[in-house]
């Protein structure tokens, strides 16, 4: 068996704890604990009372049952608790394919899964996303999308809303998705982390479930819940595939962090989990300007359509250099961390986290520029 890098996540964990200032993360600054439990005096006691065991390898029932509430109609049999979304997306690859089979993966995208299909043995055929300025989105090819599945389509794999474009597919095209799926007898997997951090509207974004007999969802606290530290992940599916998952996940991490899985539950709890999502958009709209106000000054040189969801901008640039040379160039020489474009197959790109403190934002962007400028 023959894992490919993962150029993206080896790039950010080798350097993004050795730089000055850290925009290749996707996500908000993180939450610590005392500002996830708050004055609550029962909820600390119970933390520290926690016991250091092996929980529940699937993830503990009220923690399930948190989970079960975001997807209506779903059970706790429905649930499968992880360690982060990471792992929630390779067992569910894992489960759902044999060497051979084949795979529509939608692109740009976080490229764990098309790493991971293909050390597996099976194809990865790209479904590219099209920019469409006058839409103000990145959107979905749906005929290219049914030109591209065949009879041996096991899974088409989705990011909604997307890493790193930030856009997001609407109910109709995740409808039109399962459809083309349906009649080639495929699944759809949905990885949908960065659901809950709208930037332009209160409101979450469609998800895929329910939409098909064959969908799964992968999602986590990471992104939209800024608490990536407690990698608490899960997947979502029909109970026949959720036990097999399990099976799976006996040997991986067997089961989640004991901590983890008591603070995730506090997370979701209703009122705290609304309270966390609106943390997180309001990071995400206040940030954004700052970001607006660079792009405004360069204009001439970079290109970008506005993220719906996400604290990340899918940046174009047009200086003829290799975009990892150049962001080399900005780690080395400027102490600033971005994302190649290259790490995603689309060189000529860059993608810049916004979800950090301002000052460091607008400094992290002076250095992006005064790089771009040498070239």
């Amino acid at each position: 068996m023959h894992i490919p890098p993962f150029d993206m996540e080896r790039w950010q964990s080798t350097w993004e704890h050795l730089v000055d200032i850290n925009l290749s993360e996707s996500g908000v600054e993180p939450q610590t604990p005392r500002e996830l439990l708050g004055d609550d005096p029962d909820a600390c006691a119970a933390l520290l009372d926690q016991q250091l065991v092996y929980t529940q390898t699937n993830g503990t029932v009220p923690l399930r049952e948190r989970i079960m509430a975001l997807y209506p109609g779903a059970t706790t049999d429905h649930v499968e608790v992880t360690n982060g979304g990471a792992e929630a997306n390779c067992v569910s690859v894992t489960c759902l394919l044999e060497g051979g089979d084949e795979v529509v993966a939608m692109l740009p995208n976080y490229m764990q899964i098309p790493g991971w299909v293909r050390a597996l043995g099976a194809e990865v055929r790209g479904w590219n996303l099209v920019p469409d300025p006058e839409a103000g989105r990145w959107r979905p090819d749906l005929d290219a999308l049914a030109d591209l599945v065949t009879p041996r389509t096991r899974l088409i794999c989705i990011c909604t809303p997307n890493n790193p474009t930030g856009s997001i597919v609407t109910a109709d095209e995740l409808d039109a998705i399962c459809t083309v799926a349906d009649r080639a007898g495929a699944w759809v997997l949905s990885d949908e982390i960065y659901r809950g951090a709208e930037r332009a509207t209160g409101e979450e974004a469609p998800s895929v479930w329910g939409r098909s007999d064959r969908v799964v969802v992968t999602s986590g606290l990471s992104k939209a819940y800024g608490l990536p530290g407690l990698r608490v992940g899960w997947i979502v599916g029909p109970p026949d595939f959720i036990d097999r998952c399990w099976t799976c996940h006996d040997y991986t991490t067997i089961a989640p962090g004991a901590l983890s899985d008591r603070l995730a539950t506090v997370a979701l709890a209703p009122e705290r989990r609304a309270a966390i999502l609106e943390r997180t958009r309001r990071i995400v709209r206040d940030n954004y300007p700052v970001i607006a106000e660079w792009l405004a000054e360069h204009a001439r040189d970079l290109e970008h359509i506005p993220p719906a969801a996400g604290a990340m901008l899918w940046l174009s640039y047009r200086q003829s250099v290799n975009s990892t040379v150049l962001c080399e160039r900005l780690r080395v020489e400027h102490g600033t961390l971005v994302v190649p474009g290259d790490h995603y197959g689309m060189d000529g790109y860059l993608r810049i986290g916004f979800g950090g403190e301002p000052e460091k934002l607008r400094e992290g962007l002076t250095r992006v520029q005064t790089a771009l400028s040498s070239v």
